[in-house]
């Protein structure tokens, strides 16, 4: 303490106190830099923002700006369809997990009939890996998406083998112009009780964006208890309830990079384009341009005394391999992940590439398991044990599955056989199940052990058809031989 600071503290100990103590944070603060106010933090943003606060007003923006780039970026399509092809692929696919020694055979009929057909889909067009499709698209581009449940009356939808469908609601959907309901609080749409649980979604009937429909009424909102609605997001923060785009961290960088490729693209047409110039004669006569209107290969052209040719001089273009290989793999790192994934795989070898693999498989894990497998294709499950028990005795169905387990589709691999090998010695030794490297190799090891059995059964039954040898053939036996001697 200095001495002014002893000379406060004798005349007013608890004002005295409060300096040292101040003295002691701020001394604290500053041993970091980064938490420094100076020139070269200047510009630096720091709100003390909720986690759906820092999104705020400027979601909805965020979210017309991310799907204009989809639409209109090559860039950014491209993280889109990489994010879903490894999140989603061909599907993740359902088994269901029976009640003992039950068999499961019709129990996978009836979810196979239902979830991996168009009748589990509102609209009728996509089965459930479709649906998956479509919903990470959405959590992509949109930051999330809502799959509202509807439920059907089977003596008019003979179709179903189960009485609901789910239907695909962009967030546009959500009211956000109510505030209350009753004594809950409404924000953006989205209703909470007194724990700070949803408890319900006001929801458009119509797409607000649907101008075809605009002039046929005002657009009209349904409250929808909670349990109808999975809102599907990725959350980052505690208390977060809204997703943001995920193009939002590198939006400027994506169209900045956007508008260099269009300039270089100017700046070559410009360099793709040669003109002479040709000086006049020192009399002031202009050429008229009927001997250079062409320039061929091996052209001889006169010119009138006096006169020069001169070629123009184009701009060169350089630099931009290099600049857009940065930008991509700023781009890349972004959106987690790897820089090969936008389809430039110079200098790449077996051991980088699955290095890179690695990591970015790692992300894709997580959003498989956080996101489809977490939220969406276990609110899908939650809903058909529900349905199943009522309708159990008129649609003859059997037991209902005890749980719904959920297969990823299998990661492509690098080198097969290596990695083959290395899952084989992994469960030698010991160091994992042959059902859970099955999984993760994105197969079901149900289907697997009753197809082995099926081929066992099939390779021990006595051989039949046209191999089989018919009564009247001329095959001549050991013993038919012997006889005839």
């Amino acid at each position: 303490m200095s001495w002014i600071d002893r000379a406060i503290l004798a005349v007013s100990p608890r004002r005295g106190l409060e300096r040292v103590r101040a003295k002691a944070k701020a001394s604290v603060l500053m041993n970091y830099d980064a938490a420094s106010k100076g020139r070269r933090t200047y510009g630096w943003k720091a709100p003390a923002s909720a986690a759906d606060a820092a999104a705020g007003a400027n979601r909805s923006r965020l979210r017309y700006l991310s799907r204009d780039m989809i639409r209109n970026r090559s860039l950014a399509v491209r993280g889109q369809n990489v994010v879903t092809g490894n999140v989603v692929g061909t599907g993740i696919m359902p088994s269901v997990r029976m009640d003992g020694d039950a068999d499961a055979t019709e129990a996978m009929e009836v979810i196979r009939d239902h979830l991996l057909t168009p009748a589990i889909d509102a609209y009728g067009v996509n089965a459930l890996p479709g649906l998956q499709t479509q919903v990470m698209n959405a959590v992509f581009g949109d930051g999330e998406i809502l799959v509202r449940r509807r439920m059907r009356d089977l003596r008019f939808e003979p179709g179903l083998r189960l009485p609901f469908q789910v239907q695909l609601l962009e967030v546009d959907h959500l009211d956000e112009t109510i505030t209350s309901h009753g004594k809950n609080e409404v924000i953006d749409g989205i209703e909470y009780g007194p724990t700070g649980r949803a408890v319900a979604y006001h929801l458009f009937d119509q797409h607000p964006g649907d101008t075809r429909r605009l002039t046929k009424g005002r657009f009209q909102s349904t409250r929808v208890p909670a349990q109808q609605i999975l809102h599907i997001r990725r959350i980052e923060r505690p208390g977060q309830m809204r997703g943001v785009p995920w193009l939002a961290p590198v939006m400027m960088t994506l169209g900045e990079l956007s508008d260099y490729q269009e300039a270089q693209i100017l700046k070559q047409r410009i360099a793709s384009l040669l003109a002479f110039f040709v000086e006049a004669t020192e009399d002031g006569e202009v050429y008229g341009g009927t001997e250079l209107t062409e320039v061929a290969p091996g052209a001889v052209v006169g010119l009138k005394p006096g006169q020069k040719v001169t070629p123009s001089q184009p701009p060169a273009v350089e630099g931009y391999s290099e600049f857009m290989r940065e930008g991509i793999r700023t781009i890349a790192t972004g959106l987690g992940l790897t820089y090969e994934s936008f389809g430039d795989l110079t200098g790449v070898n077996f051991s980088s590439g699955r290095m890179g693999r690695m990591e970015m498989d790692r992300f894709i894990q997580v959003w498989q398991q956080q996101i489809i497998i977490g939220q969406f294709c276990a609110g899908v499950a939650r809903w058909t044990l529900e349905a199943w028990p009522l309708v159990r005795l008129s649609q003859k169905l059997p037991e209902p599955p005890v749980a719904l387990e959920w297969t990823a589709p299998r990661r492509p691999l690098i080198d097969p056989s290596k990695e083959i090998s290395a899952a084989v010695a992994e469960i030698d030794a010991g160091l994992n199940s042959r059902q859970r490297k099955q999984r993760e190799m994105g197969l079901d090891p149900d289907v697997i052990a009753r197809e082995r059995a099926e081929d066992q059964a099939r390779e021990g039954a006595p051989v039949t058809g046209p191999a089989a040898p018919k009564e009247d053939d001329d095959t001549t036996t050991e013993e038919d031989a012997n006889d005839g001697r």
